[in-house]
């Protein structure tokens, strides 16, 4: 990919500085609310549900940053992608809960594919020199 457009290095940092930074906030937020969001992950049956919440915490943390950063992101846009995904699935089961909690978790699912559609398309592009970027990386 060729960012030879004008501003286009520039749009594609402020893509990654929002997109990354917003899930990494959201990492920080599974430590400061792990006690609101460890039961919950009980609830949905995680093993573990407290190292779940810290564990997850941990990984949207670090991968955000490190594709605001533009360091290795096949391993953060991968990881967050897969991530994502499961999470939606398994976290926000819409279908299978009560009338009342439905549209809560089909909205949380919903934004969980989103983004995991965002990690994908980072993940597109991950190989090639990103532009303000660390350049350090697998490929």
């Amino acid at each position: 990919m060729v960012f030879d457009t004008a501003g286009a290095a520039e749009l594609f940092l402020l893509g990654r500085i929002l997109f990354g930074g917003v899930l990494a906030f959201t990492g920080l937020n599974h430590f400061t609310n792990a006690d609101q969001m460890v039961p919950y992950a009980e609830m949905k049956g995680l093993p573990a549900p407290a190292a779940s919440v810290y564990a997850s915490g941990g990984l949207l943390v670090f991968s955000g940053l490190l594709l605001v950063v533009g360091a290795y992101p096949v391993v953060a846009a991968g990881a967050l992608a897969t991530f994502l995904l499961a999470s939606a699935v398994i976290m926000h089961d819409f279908w299978a809960v009560p009338a009342d909690q439905r549209q809560d978790e089909l909205t949380q699912f919903l934004k969980n594919v989103a983004l995991a559609g965002g990690a994908f398309t980072l993940l597109t592009v991950a190989g090639t020199t990103w532009p303000y970027s660390v350049g350090i990386g697998l490929v």
